[in-house]
């Protein structure tokens, strides 16, 4: 067996590999035996909690895609027109504007720059 550390986005896990002796076909199956080890570690990792907040106002602006906020280009009390970008997510190294669905007044930013997202993750209101 052998150990390994592996970081993703960040964080770093342990996971021990065994080595089966076979092929490589048969050697690629031992990581996914260690995977459930890792995968606790990984849960608490996600950041969930920008979806969890619930915004002042009853438009809500979602991230299209996971990433992380690359820039805020509204503020609070700002008016927006359909279409104007109220937050940018930056995703695989590009930039995702993220749109007002319709015409209002930004109500609250719910992310900071630098903040994972989830796809779904609430990132503005308008009202």
């Amino acid at each position: 067996m052998k150990n390994y550390t592996i970081t993703v986005n960040g964080t770093a896990y342990d996971v021990t590999v065994e080595d089966k002796g076979g092929t490589a076909g048969s050697a690629g199956s031992a990581p996914a035996a260690s995977r459930p080890a890792s995968a606790p570690a990984a849960a608490p990792a996600a950041a969930p909690a920008p979806a969890a907040k619930t915004g002042a106002g009853s438009i809500r602006i979602e991230a299209g895609a996971a990433g992380k906020v690359f820039k805020i280009d509204t503020t609070v009390g700002q008016a927006v027109k359909k279409g104007d970008t109220v937050v940018t997510i930056e995703a695989m190294k590009m930039e995702i504007p993220v749109v007002a669905p319709q015409d209002g007044t930004v109500a609250s930013i719910d992310c900071s720059v630098g903040d994972p997202c989830e796809a779904g993750a609430l990132l503005a209101t308008l009202n």
